[in-house]
């Protein structure tokens, strides 16, 4: 064959493909790892289509990582045949940073590759200026990891409300915090030396429970997170919409019907003003429940026998639950997960919220897969979502 035909055979072009395809699959045989581990070579092949040829070069790559490793002892399939031996996560060696920004506190964390939560704690805020909290938050990773001298980070992932533009790792605009255009991912990916990766709380948790919760295997999610923050998040197979600069989602003036409090957009009855829990402290405060600003607080009285404090959480599930209905007439999700106070903790609460949202739909809509750790869970998805969609491109710190 002449030289220029060769030439023209052997491009630049498949050989990119070549790499996008074993991205793809080293990406599905780590997700079948995560749901099945410890799980046969030879099941993973099974589930996923690929050859095993395939399966065991994708498996020997990411051992290499050390992000999986074989079973200490083989197993034979129905105590018969050859012994296979399965492959597992190594969920001892390996943490992701987890950083979330809420408006009273900053919640860090380390997480292991099943999304579970090895350490944590919880920075007050003293000023909200994003300079010091993100000094603070990276302060507090290096501290949780000098507790964890056997586990080495990956990357640390930062969940924020407000809008967050995901590609660029920026806080747009956060109106409660006052952040405007804050480079979160170059602030304190300098201040770690570690991968930073940005996103909206919402769509951080949609995909913490699309690998690690109830939602898992679920086509199409919607979640509603409703905090002094009140957004929501759409997946639909294996893909969160953004939309242009990551605004999708952004449902704080919503109309609520009957809503009565006063927005600073110059409406009334607007959703993040309606469901905040500075509203729901507020009332309590006026209702005589609490003195304070935390809603555990009201939590902590409905759960001591406080009626009031029991009505006002039940309404504002209920709220939420209309809020749900208008989201699920739009999107017509298989799953709805709801994360909010009065929800997970109390059955009356979830009973009001599925009710408004529509009763058709009662076993499609649940609470949050995280109660005793949902902020954590939040920032540590966005790192884990960047990891199983791209194993092969870990940070070095994995070699």
């Amino acid at each position: 064959m002449p030289r220029t035909a060769a030439s023209t055979l052997v491009s630049p072009v498949p050989r990119a493909a070549d790499r996008d395809r074993r991205r793809t699959s080293a990406s599905v045989v780590l997700r079948s790892v995560l749901e099945h581990g410890p799980v046969a070579r030879s099941t993973i092949a099974r589930l996923t289509g690929l050859s095993p040829a395939s399966v065991t070069e994708h498996c020997a790559r990411l051992g290499g990582l050390g992000l999986i490793r074989d079973e200490a002892t083989p197993r034979r399939s129905n105590g018969v045949g050859r012994p296979h031996v399965p492959v597992d996560l190594d969920s001892e060696r390996f943490v992701v940073g987890g950083v979330h920004v809420a408006v009273p506190y900053t919640t860090v964390a380390l997480l292991d590759l099943r999304g579970r939560v090895v350490a944590e704690r919880r920075l007050e805020h003293e000023r909200t200026d994003p300079g010091r909290v993100l000094a603070r938050a990276g302060e507090g990773l290096a501290e949780l990891l000098a507790q964890a001298p056997d586990r080495r980070p990956l990357g640390v992932g930062v969940a924020v409300g407000g809008w967050v533009d995901r590609e660029t790792g920026t806080v747009v605009e956060h109106e409660l915090l006052g952040w405007r255009e804050v480079p979160v991912r170059e602030v304190l990916g300098v201040r770690t030396g570690l991968p930073v990766h940005v996103d909206g709380h919402a769509r951080a948790l949609v995909n913490g429970e699309r690998m690690f919760g109830r939602a898992r295997g679920s086509r199409s999610v919607l979640h509603l997170f409703v905090g002094n923050v009140v957004d929501a998040a759409f997946a639909t197979n294996d893909e969160v919409h953004h939309g242009p600069r990551s605004q999708a989602g952004a449902i704080v003036h919503l109309p609520v019907p009957g809503g009565t409090e006063p927005c600073p957009c110059g409406r009334t009855g607007c959703l993040q003003v309606e469901l905040s829990e500075r509203t729901l402290c507020r009332r309590a405060r006026a209702a005589g429940v609490t003195d304070g600003t935390n809603p555990m607080h009201v939590v902590a009285a409905a759960a001591g026998g406080d009626a009031v404090a029991r009505r006002l959480l039940v309404e504002r599930a209920r709220t939420t639950g209309r809020a749900a209905g208008l989201l699920l007439d739009v999107l017509n999700p298989e799953t709805v997960v709801v994360t909010e106070v009065g929800v997970i903790h109390f059955e009356d609460c979830l009973h009001a919220l599925r009710d408004a949202a529509g009763i058709r739909r009662e076993a499609a809509v649940l609470p949050t897969s995280f109660p005793d750790s949902v902020l954590a869970v939040a920032g540590g998805s966005v790192a884990l979502d960047v990891l199983y969609r791209d194993p092969l491109g870990a940070s070095p710190e994995a070699i």
